[in-house]
């Protein structure tokens, strides 16, 4: 077993010859990878059922659900390579050029970053979509995934590992941390030199682990406490379907809402179908106003912290609001930046809602469960940035790249 040092260093190496790497040779050597996903299925699977097995007991059933792979996942790993496949190259792609006056020809071009670090939880799927979108925008990556998964994730690399030697290529383009200790995650955060960009993709634990302690460049990711606001002009059988999707489709991942902020004028009529839909599935956790609304049926009252948690569970804070401009002050004060939407048929309230919500996604009728980069037409996505430098929202090839300035000459001094 390599260190984590040695397999930095291997990457850093990989890394300076990956931007010379031809979109052509990237893309065969990709759906070789989505080919060997499919073949190796039962091995992966195989190794799932290990990780499963581990965990039992251990971790929430929904976390179980982040864990657990099963034949169709395995084949969406295998679809969101190809469709990476299909997507523009960002490598060398000009950004801007123009000419001097003193006639110096200027190209600002994108480049990778290099070695890009990932540190992530139970979701073994971020295996797959990290190495397809690293290589394929140039860079080398050194993924550390948690220890729930590290037998699904570990052979997942080694597939994809496999696929990169069978196409001549460097295998280091794409590694995996065997130390699952937080050591080993202690040297992705401070490997000055080696590492270039640094993404947590977990709970608020990691992240803030990551964002603390890192001496390299570190992209904060993922927590989403995301809010929904029903106005009082929303659709009322919309709303619902909308809330539903959002809480209810897989409670588990950041884009599921966690708050339902209510407007005072509707809250009596949709309320109690709230409430209802949501019965034996969903616990309401309600403010006072929305507790004496529903009667105390199929509701409690939420505590101090309640409109501060990622429950990642079948739980929603829902709390009456009395504006719009009232919606936007709570989400500002409790919101993590993530995806918030409004549920409205008033032109004037969305348009407010959409320019003070300042998070990487806001939606006007919709369910915040899209902000995905697959559902972005990424292909599929390293992370969802939740800060404003570099990079925001659904990260895929263009987010992982920087750029540079090529200036041509012709003897100019200055």
């Amino acid at each position: 077993m390599k260190t984590t040092q040695q397999i930095l260093q291997d990457a850093k190496r990989a890394s300076r010859t990956a931007p010379s790497l031809t979109t052509e040779i990237k893309n065969s050597a990709l759906l070789k990878m989505a080919d060997k996903l499919e073949e190796r299925m039962d091995y992966i699977l195989q190794e799932n059922a290990v990780d499963l097995q581990n965990a039992q007991g251990k971790i929430a059933e929904v976390m179980l659900d982040r864990l657990r792979l099963d034949k169709n996942r395995v084949l969406a790993m295998a679809n969101g390579i190809r469709e990476v496949v299909a997507l523009p190259d960002p490598v060398g792609k000009v950004l801007h050029s123009a000419t001097l006056v003193n006639g110096l020809i200027l190209q600002k071009r994108s480049v990778p970053l290099g070695v890009i670090a990932i540190i992530y939880e139970s979701r073994p799927n971020v295996t797959s979509d990290a190495g397809a979108l690293c290589f394929k925008s140039g860079n080398a990556c050194v993924l550390r995934g948690g220890k729930e998964a590290f037998r699904s994730s570990l052979a997942i690399v080694r597939v994809l590992r496999e696929s990169l030697k069978e196409s001549g290529l460097d295998e280091n383009f794409i590694n995996a941390v065997e130390d699952t200790s937080r050591e080993s995650a202690t040297e992705l955060m401070t490997a000055v030199g080696l590492v270039d960009a640094l993404i947590p993709r977990g709970g608020k634990g990691l992240i803030q682990s990551c964002v603390n302690n890192a001496k390299v460049p570190c992209i904060q990711t993922g927590t989403g406490i995301c809010h929904i606001f029903v106005d009082e002009t929303a659709e009322i059988e919309k709303s619902l379907a909308i809330l539903d999707n959002a809480k209810t489709s897989r409670p588990s991942v950041c884009n599921a809402v966690e708050v339902c902020l209510v407007h005072e004028k509707i809250a009596p009529a949709f309320l109690p179908l709230l409430a209802q839909r949501f019965v034996h599935r969903v616990q309401l956790r309600c403010d006072e106003k929305v507790f004496a609304i529903l009667q105390g049926k199929n509701c409690v009252l939420a505590n101090a912290t309640d409109f501060d948690t990622e429950f990642l569970d079948y739980i929603l804070a829902v709390k009456t609001v009395s504006s719009v401009d009232d919606a936007i002050a709570h989400i500002a004060e409790h919101s993590t930046g993530h995806s918030e939407a409004i549920l409205t048929q008033s032109k004037e309230n969305a348009e407010k809602f959409t320019l003070l919500v300042d998070s990487s996604a806001v939606y006007i009728n919709a369910s915040t469960r899209f902000t995905d980069g697959g559902e972005f037409g990424k292909g599929c996505e390293i992370g969802i940035s939740t800060q404003k430098l570099h990079a925001r929202g659904p990260m895929g090839l263009e987010e992982l790249c920087s750029y540079k300035y090529i200036v041509k000459g012709d003897g100019q001094i200055r």
